[in-house]
């Protein structure tokens, strides 16, 4: 058993190991022999990851994680890029855009322009990634369903769609209701999905089965991102998380995009290969 964890290990940093030396130009690309199976066709990934790589190279970033082999970015900021400039450095490099995390303040003040950007890049979705502190009541996670239905309205107009990405906070029981619940009752399954971040739902101790069998088909967004025996956030595959058995709800509970995500990587691009080469390995 320990020769072959010691096997896998040494499989999976010689992945890691050639995924970088690619991007920086000594390798060419490979493929991976897959077994039979279902697996994620187009791996994808919130750029929140690599916010401070974003920061400093927008274009250099996206093109190493196309050469590392990812399809799909969902962004969170464009660093003062316009749609245009996204849209065509996405092309350049064959990725696609399905989704970006917008504040909800942008949502409530700044809808029509939010929708005009999405638009032009080409994506989906515009998520909103978290709620403020201080607007965390029952009566404001009923305004916020509000919110994001007037929203999905106006997306909907425009041939997209609105959704929603959870914390752990939402499934704190809250005057009697837990706020994740109040979202997914209280929005129209027409205007609104829902982006389950599988991390966060495990912090919470919550079962993600549970609500794929409540309301199926509203799960159209992942976040692919694991925990370990203590609860610390680590890479794709080093955790607790039955990926491949979650997976396997794809169909019942809607699941179109599958992206990965660190929220503290201690070395972005190191980490999102390492991740990577547990999605392109999975079958389910």
């Amino acid at each position: 058993m320990k020769e072959k964890v010691k096997k896998n290990l040494n499989t999976r940093r010689r992945f890691i190991q050639s995924s970088l030396l690619m991007m920086a130009g000594t390798m060419t690309p490979f493929s991976l022999s897959l077994a039979q199976g279902r697996r994620v066709e187009r791996p994808g990934l919130q750029l929140y990851t690599l916010r401070a790589d974003m920061s400093r190279d927008f274009e250099g970033t996206l093109a190493r994680v196309a050469e590392l082999g990812y399809k799909e970015m969902e962004f969170a900021g464009y660093f003062n890029k316009s749609p245009s400039q996204v849209r065509s450095i996405l092309d350049q490099n064959g990725l696609t855009s399905p989704a970006s995390h917008i504040q909800l303040t942008e949502v409530r003040d700044n809808l029509e322009e939010t929708i005009e950007t999405a638009v032009a890049i080409g994506q989906k979705y515009i998520v909103v990634p978290i709620i403020s502190p201080n607007e965390r009541s029952l009566s404001d996670y009923q305004r916020h369903a509000e919110t994001l239905n007037r929203a999905g309205e106006a997306c909907r107009r425009a041939g997209i769609k609105m959704g929603y990405h959870n914390h752990d906070f939402e499934f704190v029981e809250t005057s009697g209701r837990i706020p994740y619940d109040v979202l997914l009752e209280e929005t129209d399954p027409d205007l609104v999905d829902f982006e389950l971040d599988l991390y966060w739902i495990k912090n919470a101790g919550k079962d993600y089965s549970a609500y794929f069998e409540k309301h199926p088909g509203r799960f159209s967004m992942l976040h692919v991102k694991d925990m370990d025996e203590f609860g610390r956030m680590v890479e794709v595959g080093r955790g607790t998380i039955d990926f491949a058995e979650i997976f396997s709800h794809q169909d019942s509970a809607g699941i179109e995009h599958f992206f990965v995500e660190h929220d503290r990587p201690v070395n972005g691009l190191a980490s999102v290969a390492d991740s990577l080469y547990t999605l392109r390995n999975m079958t389910f």
